[in-house]
């Protein structure tokens, strides 16, 4: 019985049951992006851990340079060709005309804008959580700061360029996929990815206040007060969230009629 179904007791065919839902969630890309991440940071960590204390004391020495200044130059060029190729797809592929977009399809890519920001928090909680702690760590122990460390590479040149390359690719997606974002700017969006983006001129100031008056590394210094407020801009993502949350309820009522049309 392929195109209809019996009524168990009365003989009367009936039509089956089709099931609708609602557009699947990006599983596997979303795994996958966080896989790779979870990995790349992972190995970098060990290999900071193996040799900050060993060849990554003095600037001066010739294995700093085989050993850390060889890798700021490898990471900053991947991170500049990352992020040209992820911005340029994303922009060069944006569609022209979102007016026709259906509610299932509007709801399947705002699953993918919180992908993005997943992705984007993931890489903000190895900057924060694992690659700060171990430049505390690592400053507890040598009592200096210079602009190149074993830490300051893997943080400043590192983790948190990565994190700006997920913002603005995320901020950038979302704003040239969705029709509640596009022509327009969120502002809560916007703080939230401009926090890591400010981050890097508040590094020169820091190493400057450390170059000329902060000799010694304060935590609670007031060249380093810049760090925590800039981290604040993270709170900004309730705003965006609320702002998306309003759309995605409108959008799943309309699913709702359609389906039960």
């Amino acid at each position: 019985m392929t195109a209809s179904t019996l009524n168990p007791g009365s003989g009367i065919a009936r039509a089956p049951r089709v099931r609708v839902g609602g557009p699947d969630a990006p599983w596997a890309r979303l795994g996958g992006a966080l896989v790779a991440i979870a990995v790349l940071f992972a190995c970098y960590r060990m290999y900071q851990h193996a040799t900050a204390f060993t060849v990554g004391l003095d600037y001066f020495e010739p294995e700093f340079q085989t050993y850390w200044m060889t890798l700021l130059y490898a990471e900053l060029t991947l991170e500049a060709l990352l992020g040209v190729a992820m911005l340029s797809w994303i922009w060069f592929t944006r569609e022209k005309d979102l007016s026709k977009l259906t509610p299932a399809e509007e709801l399947r890519r705002y699953y993918g804008m919180f992908a993005w920001l997943f992705v984007y928090g993931f890489t903000i909680f190895f900057t924060t959580c694992i690659y700060t702690e171990a430049d505390a760590a690592w400053h507890q122990v040598t009592v200096r700061d210079t602009d190149f460390t074993p830490t300051h590479i893997g943080l400043f040149y590192f983790a948190i360029p990565m994190s700006i390359i997920m913002g603005t690719s995320a901020f950038l997606w979302t704003h040239t996929r969705l029709p509640q974002f596009r022509g327009r700017v969120s502002f809560g969006f916007a703080l939230l990815v401009a926090g890591p983006i400010m981050i890097m001129p508040n590094l020169g100031l820091n190493e400057w206040g450390h170059t000329f008056f902060y000799a010694e590394e304060l935590f609670a210094a007031p060249i380093h007060w810049g760090f925590v407020l800039l981290g604040w801009s993270a709170f900004a993502v309730g705003g965006m969230v609320v702002q998306a949350l309003n759309r995605i309820i409108e959008l799943t009522e309309l699913q709702d009629e359609e389906i039960s049309a």
